[in-house]
């Protein structure tokens, strides 16, 4: 027999099955039309001369309880007041702004891109950073402190306020800020 012909002949018993997982004939109905068109798309790896039946059920039973895990971690929203309490910030600009920072970064001389790494980036104290470099604790200190100046030159950031959210994802802070959640 053509395997088509014998998918077609185990329908009334994967619907069946299907009615004893979920108990309601509609997703009983929708199950296994999703069922037949994963083993439709997949016939060419049915091996012929093996159990058709066992193979439809098999992938039958995979579909509901992969719909099953799946609506366990779902949560109902019907009124999107879940939605609106996420939001996160546009990627892109992060991206840009680290693209350019990686530029500035290279810009600065050796023994001031090194200082600022060790303590900024590489968490590296003071004084762990003055051994390593083989100098004095305050030159580590004015190194980082002329490497953030001129990191802030090169990046044309004039003060503290302009860290952080940029102008697209500001409004959407304030907005959930105005309403009383705090941003994390």
């Amino acid at each position: 027999m053509n395997p088509r012909q014998e998918l077609l002949q185990h329908i009334p018993n994967l619907r069946a099955f299907a009615l004893s997982l979920t108990g309601n004939a509609d997703q009983a109905d929708d199950l296994v039309q999703e069922a037949l068109m994963k083993a439709w798309t997949s016939l060419e790896r049915f091996q012929p001369g093996t159990n058709m039946r066992a193979w439809l059920f098999t992938i039958l039973r995979n579909a509901f309880y992969s719909e099953f895990r799946k609506k366990r971690r779902e949560v109902e929203d019907a009124d999107g007041a879940m939605a609106a309490k996420l939001s996160s910030h546009p990627e892109q600009f992060g991206h840009m702004d680290l693209d350019d920072f990686r530029r500035a970064l290279e810009e600065l001389p050796p023994d001031q891109k090194e200082a600022l790494v060790l303590i900024g980036a590489s968490g590296f104290s003071y004084e762990e950073a003055a051994q390593i470099c083989e100098c004095a604790v305050g030159t580590v200190k004015s190194r980082v402190n002329r490497a953030r100046t001129r990191l802030g030159e090169l990046l044309s950031v004039e003060s503290v306020a302009e860290y952080g959210p940029d102008t697209v994802a500001q409004p959407i802070i304030t907005n959930v800020q105005s309403k009383g959640r705090s941003v994390a």
